[in-house]
């Protein structure tokens, strides 16, 4: 659990864009993702939160090579992903695979189930007897919950649920160390979510796989990540512990996220009310000077505006972007006691 498989160091991907026609077109930066670091451990689970439009799909995309980073490296096992030509890094996604947000969006519909799991494995060992392919398969599909009956079907003839059940068993197939899950319950019903969170569970303890699990909000990945790291305009604010980070908060906006979960208890929840994230995001075009945050976080200063804040450690290996993180105190035990 201690050996660090994934290590992104100060990644960034920005696009440029065009504006006004062709005659007059002015070119803008979008800075997607602007220094984004962290580890992930053999085993682990990590959750990315964040709003929509913070880059955490982007961010997926560049630590598996999809799209070229504008600067930083991805250490996978030591090698540097960002290095390696296309045929090198092609050889590499055998070890790391993702599952999308949009189950039957990310199905080919001409194609049967059997084939979709089995594409990888004839990608990869074209001379593979077909026998032992359909055993894999089949395999596949009773570990994933699905009926090994069914490997003729076609995604239509499936549920929501059940074709992202297929997706992941499409990217289990290779037998990869790293899985990233790009949303992949945002599509779903509340109980379907539940269903395919405790199945990624069950399969990452099983297999031993490192994951990351990307999500809009904080109540999702609660019980599937061992660590958390919140972004916000292509920066990370907060890396910490699952359970540090729920109960202690050390960022403005991790705390903002918090409170938007929903409370069944309305004394709990009255109490939350006012702490909760207020304003709209600002266009990534034109990000704000100093922290990002600080057009919307209630405890800005005139540092805030002004400087830049780094990912600094703290207690317990936490990790905080907040010039004022050892002066507040954000602890939600505190803010149950008020209700």
């Amino acid at each position: 659990m201690n050996d660090v498989v994934l290590r992104v160091q100060d990644l960034a991907v920005h696009y440029t864009v065009y504006e006004g026609g062709l005659l007059r077109s002015r070119e803008r930066t979008i800075r997607a993702v602007d220094g984004v670091s962290f580890d992930l451990r053999a085993g682990e689970a990590l959750g990315i939160v964040g709003e929509s439009g913070c880059g955490k799909s982007t961010l997926a995309r560049a630590i598996l090579g999809l799209i070229r980073p504008t600067r930083g490296r991805v250490l996978w096992l030591g090698e540097n992903l960002t290095e390696l030509d296309e045929e090198a890094l092609r050889r590499k996604r055998r070890e790391l695979q993702i599952v999308f947000q949009d189950p039957l969006a990310s199905l080919n519909p001409r194609m049967t189930v059997g084939d979709i799991i089995a594409e990888p494995l004839w990608t990869f060992f074209p001379k593979i007897a077909t026998v032992q392919v359909e055993e894999r398969v089949r395999g596949m599909m009773k570990m994933v919950g699905l009926l090994p009956n069914q490997i003729n079907r076609y995604p239509h003839e499936f549920s929501g649920g059940q074709c992202q059940r297929i997706g992941i068993a499409r990217a289990l197939v290779l037998n990869p160390r790293l899985i990233i899950c790009d949303e992949p319950v945002s599509a779903l019903d509340v109980s379907i979510q539940a269903q395919i969170i405790n199945l990624l569970q069950d399969l990452q303890r099983k297999l031993n796989l490192s994951l990351i699990f990307i999500a809009h909000d904080l109540s999702v990945v609660k019980h599937i990540s061992d660590r958390v790291m919140v972004m916000y305009l292509g920066r990370s604010m907060e890396v910490s512990q699952q359970e540090h980070l729920y109960r202690r908060p050390l960022h403005p906006y991790t705390n903002a996220l918090v409170k938007a979960v929903p409370i069944p208890d309305p004394r709990l929840a009255r109490a939350q009310h006012e702490t909760g994230l207020t304003g709209d995001m600002p266009s990534p075009f034109n990000p704000p000077e100093g922290c990002v945050f600080h057009t919307r976080c209630p405890y800005t200063v005139k540092r805030c505006r002004i400087e830049v804040p780094a990912l600094r450690r703290m207690e317990n290996d936490d990790w905080v972007a907040c010039h004022r993180a050892e002066d507040l105190d954000l602890s939600i035990g505190k803010q149950a006691k008020l209700a």
